[in-house]
């Protein structure tokens, strides 16, 4: 098992437990304004116990989720996972998301680069993808910086409050990927 991925002297991934869940809540519900224009999530979120029941069902889902902890100077900033892993076609979705203070220092995009590397080097995917809202400019930065090549829009692929939003796909394959 995966427990702690160290991206450089000060930025770590960390799977997230029961004991993190106090402090993403209180990062999400101080970045509810701004995470929750593209993250669902963020709008049933609304105290500790969700917080509590999101790692719950992880822990329940670890063979298709893993979530972890995106600790930057020894304090979470946001979080970072693997969603819809499908081992038996060896593929699978990275998400992530971190606070408002902590945009524009690269810290995504660094622990991006190195959860793709544990996808292709650990877990042996062939195919991982990342999905952002049509429009979520420093979201799509990500997959561009990092080679991803753009797939197309998939529209109306998720539900925020009562509307859909389309989703830009982007991909990276083993045999493309040279560990940026």
């Amino acid at each position: 098992m995966i427990d702690i991925v160290r991206v450089d002297k000060a930025l770590y991934l960390k799977v997230i437990t029961y004991n993190d869940a106090d402090e993403v809540f209180g990062l999400i519900d101080a970045n509810r304004e701004h995470l929750g224009v593209w993250l669902p999530f963020v709008r049933l979120t609304k105290s500790v116990k969700n917080t509590l029941s999101f790692i719950d069902q992880l822990k329940k889902s670890y063979s298709r989720e893993m979530v972890f902890t995106i600790c930057y100077h020894g304090k979470i900033v946001g979080l970072i996972g693997f969603k819809d892993i499908d081992r038996a076609n060896r593929k699978l979705e990275i998400g992530y998301w971190i606070t408002t203070e902590n945009e524009g220092l690269g810290i995504v995009t660094r622990c991006c680069k190195a959860s793709v590397d544990l996808a292709f080097k650990r877990m042996r995917i062939n195919r991982v993808q990342i999905k952002c809202g049509v429009g979520n400019q420093r979201s799509i930065k990500i997959p561009k910086r990092l080679g991803f090549r753009y797939e197309g829009t998939e529209r109306e692929g998720e539900m925020h409050s009562k509307n859909f939003i389309d989703l830009e796909v982007y991909s990276m394959l083993k045999m493309d990927w040279s560990g940026r």
